[in-house]
């Protein structure tokens, strides 16, 4: 079985979660966000009790750092865990 790169998968990881909270933000600063998330409520039949605020971009940037790194720490340690498994 194939042995996964720790360092490149949590950077992988990383850049994805990243990328995702790169797209909500661009959402929240376009002002589409609130119609997206109540999208997506009304899909799950949930009933939307939260509003989505003004941007800020210094919260943008808090976030998009923040799911980097817990990207990344996911990433490292799914790849550990992984390759543990799969020890031939």
């Amino acid at each position: 079985m194939t042995q996964l790169n720790p360092k490149k998968t949590a950077l992988t990881l990383g850049v994805f979660f990243a990328g995702v909270h790169v797209l909500w933000s661009a959402l929240v600063a376009f002002g589409v966000a609130q119609a997206v998330l109540d999208f997506i409520f009304w899909l799950h039949m949930i009933r939307a009790v939260y509003l989505v605020d003004t941007f800020n971009l210094i919260a943008s940037l808090s976030l998009i750092l923040m799911t980097f790194v817990v990207g990344g720490v996911v990433g490292f340690v799914f790849a550990k865990i992984w390759n543990w498994l799969h020890k031939v």
